[in-house]
This record gives C-alpha cells, structure tokens and sequence, in this order.
C-alpha cells in the first residue's frame, strides 16, 4: 500500500506501482530516469476499480527539469485493465473482509452495543450509512469484476502535446480492440522511436500511427515558444478572474503555486 491510507476501504486505497518495461533501454543524452517516471506517471499510485465504477482513460503530462536546465516532456494515457490473476483478487476480498471487520466493530462500539445484538441497537443513521458503504463500496470475488490502472508512456524532448496524445488513445484502442491493426504492436514503438524524427523549426511533420495519420509542427526561430496545450482547458479550469490574476502574477514576477488533485 503507498501511503498511510488504511482508514480508506481497499478500493479507494492507493498501492505502490512499478515500471514494468520501457524502450529503448537506454539513451546517451536522455538517461531513463525510473523512479521520477514511475512517480509522475502515477502520483498517487497503483489503483483498483470493478465494473460499477468510471474506468475512462485519463490523460496527463509532466515535465522532467535536470539540474543543467534541460527539460524533457512525459504524456501519459491511464486506462484500467481486468485483473485476470485469481491472487490478487482474492487478496482484496480479504482485504474487505477485514475492512469490513473494522467497521462493523468501529460502529458497534460508538453506539455501545455487543456483536451480538447490532441490529437492533445500533442507531438509523449508523445502520444507514454502513448498509450504503457495503453496498457501494464492496468487493465480491463472486460477483464483481477487478480492474487495476496502468499506464503507457511517452518521453519526448519537445512538447507535442497533440501528436503525443493521438498516437497515446491510437495504441491504447489497438490493445483493447477485438479486431488487432494491421501490424504487430511493436512495429508502431519501434516507428515513432526510431523512424520518426523531429520536425524542423518552422516545419510539420506528418507520419501514420496505428489508424490514422498524425501532424506534428515545429514552430520557427523566430516565433513564440512551442505552446501545444489548449487554452480553452486553462479557462475551463480556472475561470476567467482566475486567469487574470494568474497572468497579472506572472507579469509582476510573483511567485506561483498551484495545487490540485
């Protein structure tokens, strides 16, 4: 489990997740840095679902800043998969059984009542509230299907957060669909590894994901930075008033923090 979170009942508890495997193994001058991916890919770690739950894909970036000032870019797609190991699901049924435990112990105590007698003396409020947590916040090996998150990644040394993206949902629709894309999987990582290059400045580049083709463009030496993110999220998010007082900072060299789930 990562984290001091035991009060939560397992499936809103968060596990400590891994790098399971990344391409190419090693770059010269873009050493894989493992433990700062693993974080910035799942910041709040490994989590569960099961079939009563939102299971959308999720998408997210993050910036790799080293001490000589050079960045590198991450964009990330989380997606959740079946548990197909007959382990680990038993072991959350244990876990909620033991959740469980704790709680029906925790309510009959505060309403000073034995184990024997629970029904009957606990409280409407305290019945209420537990029926509805072991209702909607269960997990039967019996009954319900287990989803665990996972990630694919890609570390870029420019933010073409768009072509990023497409290529992200196009490889996570040839995993998960019935009928498998033309090629083998890994002749698209190994295309836009090593086959893909870097548009020139001032330039765009069109290459083919797994279904459809991608654009990428490369602003000039004398246009604004590379800037692929939508401004519309930005105002969505915060607001308007926000916005303002946010630029008015950046204009006045105040510091800025933001913080958010």
């Amino acid at each position: 489990v990562a984290g001091e979170n035991f009060d939560q009942s397992p499936l809103r508890r968060t596990f400590k997740s891994k790098v399971l495997a990344h391409y190419p193994q090693n770059i010269e001058w873009n050493p894989f840095d493992q433990d700062a991916v693993n974080m910035l890919c799942m910041p709040k770690g490994l989590s569960f679902r099961t079939q009563a739950d939102n299971r959308d894909p999720q998408l997210h970036s993050f910036i790799i800043t080293r001490e000589d000032g050079s960045r590198t870019y991450g964009f990330v797609l989380t997606f959740y998969e079946e548990v197909t190991s007959k382990q680990i699901c038993t072991a959350m049924q244990t876990l909620y059984q033991m959740h469980n435990a704790e709680q029906y112990s925790s309510v009959c105590a505060s309403s000073s009542c034995s184990m024997d007698s629970l029904a009957s003396s606990v409280d409407e409020g305290d019945a209420t509230s537990l029926a509805k947590l072991q209702r909607y916040n269960s997990y039967d090996i019996s009954r319900d299907t287990l989803y665990v998150s996972k990630c694919i990644c890609l570390i870029t040394p420019l933010p073409f957060m768009q072509a990023c993206k497409k290529f992200l949902i196009q490889l996570y629709k040839a995993v998960t669909s019935q009928q498998p894309p033309p090629l083998p999987l890994e002749s698209y990582i190994h295309n836009i590894l090593y086959e893909v290059p870097l548009p020139p400045p001032g330039r765009s580049l069109k290459f083919y994901g797994v279904y459809e083709p991608i654009i990428c463009q490369r602003p000039g030496p004398n246009e604004l930075p590379l800037s692929d993110y939508p401004l519309r999220e930005v105002f969505e998010l915060l607001g308007l008033e926000n916005l303002v007082q946010v630029f008015t900072c950046v204009l006045l060299e105040m510091q800025i923090l933001l913080y958010s789930q």
